[in-house]
């Protein structure tokens, strides 16, 4: 008796209707420096032709983490891709770098050809959306490792950025913490948002309290906001004034923006100057989750921080307004004493 892969539960064919479905929309995120279409074993990429002298490359990985369950128990696909850009394209910015391309890592139990095309399409816009050239990934199909309906993601990016112009650079006391709004809950924190939300017998599908005419899964799903425009243009008309990001990832603003500061440095900022979003609220409620902790694993509404010079923080700040970003004065960098960021109330 003749066994093959496809009975074995791996299928080639599949596989390859997969690439020839997303073939289009990685040659949407062509760019200068691009060099060629999917298919081979290496992709290549050309940093002179996209305009760089004497660069450093940065590169970045991550995945999106458990905001999978929610995207796969109700069937939408189509954006989770952008949050697997963002969490990784977001990650060069903050060191003054420019995403140049990005590759893929899905994998599933069977391959289910419609959903896997549904995610790269959305990995795709985000990176149209970063000016960021998907040149290559892989789609493993591996059964027995998922259940039914199941597909994990892991992306990987490189930037480039001029060697004079790295990230972070003159951070001093005085200097004003900006934050930028968050789109919501973003990629971090999901265990204990889908742990809460069981706890208490909320299904994804259940209306929202906070926000009328939207459900859970509407609002959890709502992709990671991408900060590279918005970040690197500000960084191009304020080269001097603009010294630190810091991405508001897991630790949340008491551990990530202690990251882009030199030792001696902390920040102390005002947690009235912004209000959090409703979902972050209705979390802390039912959750009784300690602000600390909320703090330390959620967003809780600010996904970007800019460390900008005093004199031209104000300048600083409409430029980002214009560029579509709502913007909160959070406080300024100080002395740091035993804790390197504090609230002041």
């Amino acid at each position: 008796m003749q066994t093959t892969y496809k009975q074995a539960g791996v299928d080639i064919d599949a596989g390859n209707a997969l690439i020839d479905r997303i073939k289009p929309f990685a040659k949407a995120t062509r760019r200068s420096g691009s060099m060629d279409e999917l298919g081979g074993f290496g992709a290549l990429f050309d940093p002179k032709a996209a305009g760089f002298k004497d660069p450093l490359l940065v590169s970045s990985t991550d995945g999106v983490g458990t905001k999978l369950k929610i995207a796969q128990a109700v069937g939408k696909h189509d954006t989770i891709g952008i949050d697997l850009v963002a969490m990784c394209v977001n990650d060069l910015v903050v060191q003054g770098a420019e995403p140049l391309f990005f590759l893929d890592y899905f994998a599933t139990g069977t391959h289910a050809v419609d959903v896997a095309a549904e995610v790269i399409k959305g990995i795709a816009e985000g990176c149209k959306q970063s000016n960021c050239a998907l040149i290559g990934g892989e789609t493993a199909e591996m059964p027995g490792m998922y259940a039914p309906g199941e597909y994990d993601l892991a992306g990987f990016t490189v930037g480039a950025v001029e060697r004079d112009r790295l990230l972070p650079r003159n951070v001093g006391v005085g200097d004003v913490v900006l934050g930028l709004a968050s789109s919501g809950v973003h990629s971090n924190g999901f265990s204990l948002v889908r742990h809460i939300m069981s706890q208490h017998n909320v299904a994804f599908d259940s209306p929202a309290p906070f926000a009328p005419g939207k459900t859970f899964a509407e609002l959890l799903l709502v992709p990671t906001k991408l900060y590279v425009r918005s970040c690197l243009d500000a960084l191009k008309t304020f080269p001097d004034d603009v010294h630190a990001f810091a991405h508001i990832t897991g630790g949340g603003l008491p551990e990530n923006l202690p990251r882009v500061l030199p030792k001696h440095l902390g920040a102390t900022l005002s947690a009235s100057a912004w209000n959090m979003p409703g979902i972050f609220g209705w979390l802390q409620e039912k959750g009784n989750v300690p602000i600390h902790d909320l703090r330390r694993t959620l967003n809780c509404g600010i996904g970007m921080v800019a460390v900008a010079g005093k004199d031209k923080a104000d300048a600083i700040a409409a430029h980002f307004e214009k560029a579509g970003e709502t913007v909160y004065q959070l406080g300024e960098i100080t002395e740091r004493g035993d804790e390197a960021v504090v609230f002041r109330d």
